[in-house]
């Protein structure tokens, strides 16, 4: 039952007011109330500030909405191991991913998943430019950052951060940049995602947040191009620390104006709208909810010396 009040406070979050959240989930304004008053109790503290006009969530609520979905996630990734882990599952997968995320990440993902299933076939497609899901029959798509199709059904794998990074090579020949203007005086190496040229930036949040419009010699529209051009000192990348991540850690990369680094963007599993999914198909994401690897940067007196050199 508590994990019933959860997600009805969730969907209370959501809709906007108890009534809203009641009409989509069959249930009166009165019972919804008594169901959050028992969360309350259950916690302990008041979950929402409620008034007659509108709700808003207490520091408590935030911090329970901030966890709450990761929960869910993992009881509902839970289920489905239990439901299908004594199934033989078949058939073709066909899974859509950005290049650097599925060599580096999801190859390893799917090789254990295979030695599990070896009746399945998986197709790995990978791209960083768009990528039409359903008409190229994707089964399951991985994407960082915000989808703007509001059609797919989306699996949140939680945040991460985009770094800015150079290898040490470049640091110490050019210099580390002290603040995002000074890119314009660095060669940067830039993205291409099909039309998009990705070359502004964004730094900070809120009152700090700031745009530049960085330039350089190498423009591709491949992300293991651009990590190798940047591991060979080049220039400056910005990357997803899932991709930069074991190069941060070994010391091949050093992240720059990390006080000035934007939010973390959305990681997170489509499926495509209105089509029966197989079985493998609800099982494989549950082998990519587990805790992926966070970036520990490499000693900080290190990294100092060598931001600080020119």
């Amino acid at each position: 039952m508590l994990l019933d009040n959860i997600s009805l406070f969730l969907k209370i979050v959501e809709k906007g007011s108890l009534t809203a959240a009641g009409r989509e989930v069959g249930l009166s304004p009165t019972r919804v109330s008594e169901r959050l008053a028992a969360l309350e109790a259950h916690f302990g503290v008041v979950l929402l500030n409620r008034t007659t006009r509108a709700i808003s969530l207490t520091e408590e609520g935030r911090t329970l909405v901030d966890g709450a979905k990761e929960v869910l996630d993992g009881v509902a990734d839970l289920e489905t191991r239990i439901r299908f882990g004594a199934q033989t599952l078949t058939g073709p997968i066909r899974i859509s991913a950005p290049s650097d995320i599925g060599r580096s990440l999801l190859s390893d993902v799917i090789n254990d998943f295979l030695v599990e299933h070896p009746a399945i076939r998986v197709e790995l497609l990978l791209s960083d430019g768009y990528v039409d899901i359903v008409g190229l029959g994707v089964d399951i798509a991985v994407r960082f950052g915000t989808i703007t199709d509001s059609t797919l059904r989306v699996k949140s794998l939680g945040k991460k951060r985009r770094v800015l990074c150079a290898a040490p090579g470049y640091v110490e020949a050019h210099g580390a940049p002290g603040m995002p203007a000074d890119l314009k005086d660095h060669n940067c190496l830039i993205m291409r995602f099909g039309q998009k040229l990705d070359n502004v930036w964004s730094f900070g949040s809120g009152a700090t947040r700031q745009s530049v419009t960085v330039s350089g010699n190498r423009v591709a529209n491949d992300g293991a191009l651009v990590r190798q051009w940047c591991l060979e000192g080049h220039g400056i990348a910005l990357k997803s620390e899932l991709d930069a991540g074991p190069d941060l850690r070994a010391g091949r990369l050093i992240e720059l104006l990390p006080d000035h680094a934007a939010p973390a963007a959305p990681f997170q599993i489509l499926f495509p709208p209105a089509r029966a999914q197989p079985d493998a198909c609800v099982c494989l994401p549950s082998s990519w909810s587990r805790p992926l690897p966070a970036v520990t940067l490499f000693d900080t007196q290190q990294k100092a010396r060598l931001q600080g050199g020119h």
